[in-house]
């Protein structure tokens, strides 16, 4: 005995439909892994660079917007009150 023709390409279908998504599914993991990959290089680049800055400008904050840059009070003991 089988199933009726038209109920066998219904689950057919749906098992070809399932596939394609794990399938996809797949493949962006496979984006994700170097997507998260690139993130850590540019974190990587961005931690070199601020060692370059600090070594020419000192610990600032610099504004994104303009590149204006405020030292930051590194010393602990003048922030003390007495």
């Amino acid at each position: 005995m089988k199933i009726k023709e038209e109920e066998l390409k219904s689950i057919q279908e749906q098992q070809k439909k399932l596939n394609e998504l794990v399938h996809n599914i797949g493949l962006l993991e496979g984006q994700k892994h170097g997507l998260l990959h690139d993130i850590a290089v540019v974190n990587k680049e961005i931690e070199d660079y601020k060692k370059v800055l600090e070594a020419e400008y000192g610990a600032i904050n610099i504004n994104l917007e303009n590149g204006a840059y405020t030292k930051i009070d590194t010393d602990v003991e003048s922030n003390k009150k007495d």
